[in-house]
C-alpha cells in the first residue's frame, strides 16, 4: 500500500513542479520585458533631454565666443595703439639724442679744426725763429773762429810769458840755494815742517778751547747727575771671599765629620761639589769652594748634620738633596721679593730664577744681586733726571748682569747670553740692547743702554766694591806707564794713587804749553782704547821749566 501510493505521489510532484517552473519563467520574463519597455522610455527621454540642454550650451558658447572674439580685438586695438606710441616716443627720444650727439661732434671738429689753425700758425712762427736762430748760430760760429784765432795767438804769448817766468823762478831759485846753502827738497821740507808746526798750534789753541767750553758744561751736568744718582742709592760694600767659615761646639765633632777613613768627609766633598778643610782651628772647619751657591748647600747641610747628630754617607746625601730643593726655592723667593722691592712688572719666570741666582753669583768679590740692584736705582735715577723712562731704565740695569747666571756649559760673553734671553722671553728691545750693549759686544741703540753701562762703571768702581790680585794690579800699573811713555817728549812716567792717576813729565824743548794739553788728550784716548780698569784714570802731564844760578 505505502509502495503504490509513493509510485503514484512522484508524478505529480514532478508535474506541479514543472508547472511551478513554467509559471515562475512566464511571470519574471513579462516582469523584464516591461522593465525593458520603461528603460526605453526613459533613455528616450534622457536623450530628448540631453540633446535640448546641449543645443543650449552651444548655442550659449557661441554667443560667448563671439564677445570674446570681439573684446580680443578691442584689446589688441589698444595694445597696437600703445606700441606705436611707445615706438614714437623711442623714435623722438633717439632722434634727439642723435642730433645732440652731431651738435657734439660738430663742436669737436670745430675746436679740432681752430687749434690745427693755432698749431700751423705756431710752427709757422718756429719755422721762421728756427731760420733766425741759424742765422745768429752761424754768426756766432764765425764770431767764434775769430776769437779763437785771437786765443791762439794770446796763448803763444801766454806760453812765451810763462816759460821766461819759470826761468826767472829757477834763477831766483839758484840764488836762494847759493845764499842759503839748502837745495830744494832741504827748503821744502823746512817749509813743510814750519807749515806743520804752526797749523798744529793753531788746531791745538782751538781744540783746547772747544775742550774748555764742552768740559765746563759736560762736567756741571754730568757732575750733578751722578752725584744725585750715587747720594741717593749708596750702599756697603764688602768684597766676597770664596771660603766659609763653620763654627762648632767641640773638636770632638771633626772626627765624627771626617769618619772612619775619611769616608764622611768624601762622601760630602762628593754630594756638594765643596771642599772642606779640618785643620788645627780650634771650633771650627772651613769650607772651600768658588761656586756660592754650592757653598751655602754645603754650609746649610753642615750644620744641619752636625745638629741631627748622624753623620753618615747616606744621611749626608738625603741632607744635601733636600737643603738644594729648599735653596732652588728660595731662588725664586729672592727673585719675587727683588723685582717687588725695585717695583718692576711682567718679568718672565725663567728671569725670576736668574735674578734669584745673582744672590749666589760674585764678580770680582762683589755680590752680583747687589750689585745688579744698584745699577738698577743707579740707572732709574739718571734716566728720570734726563727725562727718559725711568722704570725702563731700571729694569735694564736689574737685568744686565742675568747672563753670568746662566748654565756655565754654554758658551759666550755674558752679555750676549743675557741679551738672548731677555730676547727670548719677549723683553722690550731698548731693554735687550742695554743688556747686550753694556759691555760694547753689539752697537746702542738707545740712551738708557749708555745710562747702564756708566751706572755699571759707577758700582764696580765703588771704594772695597771689588777685589783684584796683586798681579793683576801690578800689571795693570806697568802697561799704564808704557802707555805714556810710548809718547814723543815724554821723559818719567809715575802711576799714583793705586792706579787711579798717572804723572806724566815732558821735554820743555819738545813739548809746548799748547801741545801738552793735547798729548793729555791723546794718552787719555789711548788708555782707553788698550786698557780695561774701573772707574777713570786722571792723566796729569807736567812741563816745567828750571833756572838754576849759584851764588860764589
Amino acid at each position: 500500500m505505502p509502495e503504490l501510493d509513493l509510485y503514484v505521489l512522484l508524478p505529480i510532484l514532478v508535474g506541479i513542479c514543472l508547472i511551478t517552473f513554467f509559471l515562475g519563467w512566464f511571470l519574471q520574463a513579462k516582469i523584464t520585458k516591461s522593465k525593458l519597455d520603461s528603460a526605453e522610455n526613459l533613455a528616450a527621454k534622457i536623450t530628448t533631454d540631453a540633446e535640448s540642454k546641449a543645443k543650449e550650451k552651444i548655442s550659449d558658447a557661441e554667443r560667448r565666443s563671439k564677445v570674446i572674439v570681439q573684446d580680443a580685438e578691442k584689446a589688441a586695438q589698444n595694445m597696437k595703439k600703445e606700441k606705436l606710441l611707445e615706438v614714437k616716443d623711442e623714435f623722438y627720444k633717439r632722434k634727439l639724442k642723435f642730433e645732440e650727439e652731431v651738435k657734439r661732434r660738430e663742436k669737436d671738429v670745430v675746436k679740432v679744426e681752430t687749434r690745427l689753425a693755432d698749431e700751423k700758425e705756431n710752427l709757422t712762427k718756429y719755422n721762421q725763429n728756427l731760420n733766425k736762430m741759424k742765422q745768429e748760430i752761424e754768426q756766432i760760429a764765425a764770431d767764434y773762429e775769430v776769437k779763437v784765432a785771437n786765443l791762439k795767438v794770446k796763448e803763444q804769448k801766454v806760453e812765451k810769458l810763462s816759460s821766461d817766468f819759470e826761468e826767472l823762478i829757477r834763477q831766483e831759485n839758484e840764488k836762494l840755494m847759493k845764499i842759503s846753502g839748502l837745495n830744494e827738497e832741504e827748503a821744502k821740507n823746512i817749509l813743510f815742517d814750519k807749515l806743520i808746526n804752526d797749523v798744529k798750534l793753531e788746531c791745538a789753541a782751538k781744540l783746547q778751547e772747544i775742550r774748555e767750553q764742552t768740559k765746563l758744561e759736560a762736567n756741571r751736568l754730568s757732575r750733578n747727575i751722578i752725584m744725585q744718582g750715587i747720594q741717593r742709592s749708596a750702599a756697603d760694600h764688602s768684597v766676597e771671599t770664596t771660603v766659609s767659615v763653620l763654627q762648632i761646639t767641640s773638636d770632638e765633632l771633626k772626627g765624627r765629620i771626617i769618619g772612619k777613613e775619611g769616608r764622611n768627609i768624601r762622601a760630602f766633598e762628593a754630594a756638594t761639589g765643596i771642599d772642606i778643610i779640618v785643620d788645627d782651628t780650634p771650633e771650627a772647619i772651613i769650607i772651600s769652594g768658588f761656586d756660592p751657591f754650592r757653598r751655602e748647600v754645603a754650609r746649610v747641610s753642615m750644620e744641619r748634620l752636625i745638629a741631627d747628630g748622624r753623620i753618615h754617607p747616606a744621611r749626608i746625601e738625603e741632607i744635601v738633596s733636600k737643603v738644594e730643593k729648599e735653596l732652588y726655592e728660595e731662588i725664586i723667593r729672592v727673585g719675587e721679593n727683588t723685582i717687588i722691592e725695585m717695583g718692576i712688572q711682567g718679568v718672565h719666570r725663567d728671569i725670576i730664577t736668574l735674578i734669584g741666582r745673582m744672590k749666589y753669583r760674585s764678580s770680582y768679590g762683589q755680590n752680583v744681586l747687589n750689585h745688579s740692584i744698584e745699577v738698577g736705582y743707579l740707572a732709574g735715577i739718571m734716566a728720570a733726571e734726563l727725562n727718559l723712562d725711568a722704570q725702563m731704565a731700571k729694569r735694564a740695569g736689574l737685568l744686565h748682569d742675568m747672563g753670568k747666571t746662566i748654565d756655565r756649559n754654554i758658551e759666550g760673553p755674558h752679555a750676549i747670553l743675557g741679551y738672548e734671553v731677555a730676547k727670548r722671553c719677549k723683553e722690550h728691545p731698548i731693554v735687550c740692547n742695554a743688556i747686550g750693549a753694556h759691555h760694547d759686544e753689539i752697537p746702542m741703540e738707545h740712551p738708557i743702554a749708555i745710562l747702564v753701562q756708566a751706572a755699571d762703571a759707577i758700582s764696580g768702581a765703588r771704594p772695597g766694591a771689588r777685589r783684584e790680585s796683586v798681579e793683576a794690579y801690578s800689571k795693570r800699573l806697568e802697561k799704564l806707564e808704557a802707555i805714556a811713555t810710548s809718547f814723543e817728549g815724554v821723559t818719567k812716567t809715575y802711576a799714583i794713587q793705586a792706579g787711579r792717576e798717572v804723572r806724566v813729565i815732558v821735554e820743555q824743548e819738545k813739548v809746548s804749553d799748547i801741545l801738552q794739553d793735547q798729548l793729555a788728550e791723546d794718552i787719555a784716548q789711548k788708555i782707553q782704547e788698550e786698557m780695561e780698569y774701573p772707574g777713570q784714570i786722571k792723566v796729569n802731564v807736567i812741563r816745567e821749566r828750571r833756572a838754576v844760578a849759584y851764588a860764589k
